[in-house]
């Protein structure tokens, strides 16, 4: 079967206004949806996240024994799901079973220290890219606790795929691993923890962890749900043993998917609100109020509504450690008048790409100047022209490339359904986003005048 035709990337011809609303996201869907496969009793999540990275982590936890049934919610995106938890300590065992992973970071490395603790033979692997993306501190750390994995080439696993070897139990007490790859790294083990007989004391050594803000969610969920938690010494984390609260909570907006629709209003110079914007959140995503004026906007969160504006131009920046926004911000860096330089983002490069690599292959590609450094990339100014970016089966890829086509006509984006990883309708979410504003007054012929400022209906 050929590949689908490259998306056309919606051109702005007049500044964008609009208000958006963004689903669930992924970050606490996933994880609440592991602490629910663990908990002592039913939970129910509102608003989560409905897409294939979910979808995923649902069907994994169904693999397991969990239950999990959607029902009707008052979201715009989808219905609530209760789970029942996976039956762990009673029953028999599950046999073989096979988990998919997909491309779902969470998935592959979330989902193993939950398999540890059924008994069964459980096989993990997921699509191509999956297979070359880090694994080995997860691994590392299982056989540190005493979980027999194996490769299906009879060598030790070092990536995707494995098998874990499940008992129904995993001693735990203290590990050492290298998460300098991922924050997951850690993520995976603490979500875990707590249903270990020892609990679990995590100690990472290497290079500094990236992302600490993930890490910092984990621990937050699991207080939150009553699990003791001491990370007071740095890159130690201890968890104690016991019981895992069950819970009915509403998941937040994905805020860092919000970053593409704040983005559009620097791109085009014009305005985008997001509704229901959390006053205090352990989400990455909140950085954009800081990242974002820096380039040049003005933010404001008045009344639970981010409001942001385009400024006359964007300006470049020197901007550390943006984690999973980095793509974004250098789509933004891209159409500056000025340079940027990124740093502290080299795990970038072993996420669903290499991300660094593609970003500087797409920004040249489309006549821009980017260049990677060991740690981040460095971007200066140069015109863009239209042509077709490769996503590289990254949603985040996707998007920056939708970012230039509402500045550059003639930008095309190669599997623009890659963003339905985090966001399925992303094509039309974006579509109703130009439409909001000058788009779909143009599209009718009623074109305002220059200097007329255009509201959202």
């Amino acid at each position: 079967m050929s590949a689908p035709a490259p998306w056309p990337a919606p051109f702005a011809r007049r500044p964008v206004d609009a208000t958006v609303t963004v689903p669930g996201s992924k970050s606490l869907t996933n994880r609440y949806l592991v602490l629910a496969a663990l908990a002592e009793g039913p939970s129910r999540l509102r608003a989560p996240l409905h897409s294939r990275d979910s979808a995923l982590m649902v069907a994994a936890l169904r693999a397991l024994g969990a239950t999990v049934t959607e029902v009707a919610g008052d979201g715009d995106f989808g219905p609530d799901l209760e789970i029942t938890p996976i039956p762990l300590g009673r029953g028999g065992g599950l046999g073989d079973v096979a988990i998919d992973c997909g491309l779902a970071g969470t998935v592959m490395r979330f989902v193993p220290p939950l398999a540890a603790l059924c008994r069964g033979e459980i096989a993990f692997d997921g699509d191509p890219h999956a297979r070359v993306r880090p694994m080995g501190a997860v691994i590392d750390a299982l056989e540190g606790l005493g979980v027999d994995l194996s490769s299906p080439d009879g060598r030790r696993p070092t990536s995707l795929p494995f098998v874990v070897h499940g008992t129904g139990s995993v001693s735990g007490g203290h590990v050492v691993v290298d998460a300098s790859g991922s924050s997951q790294f850690v993520s995976a083990l603490l979500l875990a923890g707590a249903r270990f007989d020892e609990g679990l004391h995590l100690e990472h050594v290497g290079k500094p962890v990236p992302s600490l803000d993930h890490i910092a969610m984990t621990v937050s969920v699991l207080r939150e749900l009553g699990v003791e938690v001491n990370d007071s010494v740095p890159h130690r984390w201890i968890v104690k043993p016991g019981p895992i609260r069950a819970f009915d909570v509403r998941i937040e907006q994905d805020l860092s998917n919000a970053g593409p629709f704040l983005a559009a209003a620097l791109a085009t110079r014009g305005t985008v609100r997001v509704p229901n914007w959390p006053e205090h959140t352990t989400q990455v995503g909140d950085a954009w109020r800081k990242i974002l004026p820096q380039l040049g906007a003005e933010v404001t969160l008045d009344g639970g509504t981010l409001t942001v504006r385009g400024g006359e131009r964007i300006v470049g920046a020197e901007l550390a450690e943006t984690s999973e926004l980095a793509p974004t911000v250098a789509a933004l860096c891209a159409l500056a008048e000025t340079p940027s330089r990124l740093t502290g983002i080299a795990h970038l490069r072993g996420h669903e790409t290499d991300r660094l690599a593609a970003l500087v292959t797409e920004i040249t590609r489309l006549g821009g100047d980017a260049e990677e450094t060991a740690d981040g990339l460095v971007i200066r100014p140069a015109r863009l022209h239209g042509g077709v970016v490769h996503s590289y089966a990254d949603h985040r890829m996707a998007t920056a490339g939708a970012i230039w086509g509402l500045a550059v006509e003639g930008v095309e984006v190669e599997d623009i359904g890659t963003t339905s990883k985090t966001m399925p309708e992303f094509p039309q979410m974006w579509a109703r986003m130009l439409g909001d504003g000058a788009a779909q007054r143009e599209a009718s012929g009623d074109v305002p005048a220059p200097n007329e400022t255009v509201k959202a209906p």
